[in-house]
């Protein structure tokens, strides 16, 4: 073994960083010399390389497979943990549903019940979000001789979207039901009150006018009220939720957000047709 004296290594450790340097340099130079020569150079580096990351690769990914199995493992416990009690509370739910629908059919079957006729609806694709005249509608695209009338019921796989105010031959607007112009007579369902749901031009209409001595509830849901001969009894809503100011705020069943496809419901209702357009009222007003 060869001992240096101690200025020999100073030395040599004041050379190493300029002779790698110098030595970057030139490979940089040789590199834009002979671009062939330098290509050759990386892809026998990568051909020498190239074995030793395919059997480094396997045990890599070998790790990686056995973690994710892990999550996957972990994830599939809570998951069927989450299961299991909704199936529980499901069969409760269907046990609840099977005694009432029994109990409800001997009622009908003592009070002679005449059940209402099913309404004829049809099918329209909503194809822009723009409300003419009103903040919040949607304008459908019909077929021809579609047989729409103003009035009619417009609802999503969910619940109740709005009403139709507006026909063409080949189109119809809804006006949705958080329109500030929308007035739907609700009733809640625990209490049996009723109440008149008021479009705010937000994402919840508010709850207003309920009678005195009642309080709506938190989660209470609401259904349409056959009041004034404008909707059929009984049409899902929505929920309440009150706003930090503790005002009661119906979040629609209906996605309002992201309607593609609704239903017009003739329910042969001519109470309240439509509204009428805020440049008509002002007209008539004046």
């Amino acid at each position: 073994m060869i001992r240096l004296s101690i200025p020999v290594r100073q030395a040599l450790s004041k050379l190493t960083l300029p002779v790698l340097i110098a030595a970057a340099f030139g490979l940089m130079l040789l590199g834009k010399a002979d671009a062939v020569l330098a290509e050759r150079a990386r892809m026998a580096v990568a051909d020498a390389l190239a074995p030793i990351y395919g059997v480094l690769a396997a045990p890599l990914a070998h790790g990686r497979a056995t973690i994710d199995n892990m999550q996957r493992m972990v994830t599939l416990y809570s998951d069927n943990a989450r299961l299991r009690e909704e199936n529980e509370r499901l069969r409760k739910w269907q046990a609840v549903a099977m005694t009432l629908d029994a109990e409800n059919a001997l009622l009908k079957a003592n009070l002679r019940w005449v059940p209402d006729p099913t309404p004829s609806y049809v099918t329209a694709r909503v194809v822009a979000d723009a409300g003419g005249v009103y903040a919040r509608a949607v304008l459908l695209s019909l077929g021809p001789n579609h047989g729409i009338v103003k009035g009619q019921i417009a609802l999503d796989d969910r619940g109740l979207v709005g009403r139709v105010t507006e026909v063409g031959t080949r189109s119809a607007r809804v006006l949705l039901l958080t329109d500030i112009n929308s007035r739907i007579p609700v009733v809640m369902e625990q209490s049996r009150a009723r109440a008149m749901l008021v479009g705010t031009n937000g994402s919840r209409p508010r709850l207003l006018h309920w009678p005195e001595g009642v309080q709506p509830a938190e989660g209470e849901r609401i259904v349409t009220s056959a009041e004034a001969n404008a909707f059929p009894a009984g049409l899902p809503v929505g929920t309440v939720h009150f706003t930090a100011s503790n005002v009661p705020e119906v979040q629609p069943e209906a996605r309002l957000d992201r309607l593609e496809v609704v239903r017009l419901f003739d329910y042969g209702l001519r109470g309240v047709l439509a509204p009428e357009t805020p440049n008509r009222s002002a007209e008539r007003r004046r």
